[in-house]
């Protein structure tokens, strides 16, 4: 372990995966942080903390179970020269739920019917909306022991780096959310994005990998293009009160 320690490699390994599973898990921070907004504002932090706390449990639990993991790559059937492999299957699911999940969201937003006569449906299911984390959770989690085995070769630098960006995200987690939900048309495009991500993994499921740094790209153009719209009505609602008051808006 000293050694370990001691390793410039080792460090450089540990940042550099600790980054990229931060990024990584921003998709299930955003997943999480939508599919909890249908509890109470008082059960909310709570199914966030336990989403990412499952998530954690998962990590290193295949982590410590690395030689299935590899294995889970082996295609176990071929149809048409297609190899198809558990993982395959994971991630063309998860990716599927994604999917629906989002395009769910998007349809009930756009049509008026997430609040439709029923505080039942917003205010029950707590066990429900977890059983979604973990489901999530388990492609995320597949998707992000994979890319700490390919950058990693110390399965202790694996769960440290993994324990770092699960602590990271637990405290982004609220305030991520808080901001979504209080800004619709953020939580559309965060919306958008999750049925992206979906169809990202249902490609690579199919075995057409789409590059991931041009979906993150993407994300991060898209929020900055948002994030002027937010000032830009912040500003005009600033003027809008000023004016009222007798004030100048310049």
């Amino acid at each position: 372990m000293i050694e370990l320690l001691s390793d410039p490699a080792i460090w450089a390994s540990f940042l550099t995966l600790t980054i990229l599973e931060i990024v990584l898990g921003v998709d299930n921070v955003i997943f999480i942080s939508i599919v909890t907004s249908r509890l109470p504002h008082a059960q909310r932090p709570r199914a966030r903390f336990i989403g990412l706390a499952l998530a954690l449990i998962m990590r290193v639990f295949l982590l410590l179970t690395i030689a299935w993991i590899i294995g889970l790559t082996e295609p176990f059937v071929t149809i048409g020269g297609f190899g198809l492999s558990w993982r395959d299957l994971i991630l063309i699911g998860g990716g599927l739920f994604l999917i629906y999940k989002g395009a769910n969201e998007i349809f009930q937003d756009v049509e008026g019917t997430g609040h439709h006569g029923a505080e039942a449906t917003m205010y029950a299911g707590f066990g429900a909306v977890i059983v979604q984390i973990v489901i999530l959770d388990l492609v995320f989690s597949l998707d992000s022991v994979i890319t700490a085995v390919g950058i990693a070769d110390h399965i202790p630098v694996m769960v440290a780096a993994i324990m770092v960006a699960i602590l990271v995200m637990m405290v982004a987690a609220n305030p991520i959310a808080n901001f979504v939900e209080a800004h619709p048309s953020t939580k559309m495009l965060a919306l958008a994005f999750l049925v992206m991500v979906g169809m990202a993994l249902v490609a690579d499921g199919f075995h057409y990998h789409v590059e991931r740094g041009f979906i993150y790209a993407a994300m991060v153009f898209a929020g900055a293009v948002e994030m002027l719209n937010l000032w830009k009505q912040q500003r005009h609602r600033r003027q809008v009160e000023r004016a009222d008051k007798g004030q100048p808006t310049s």
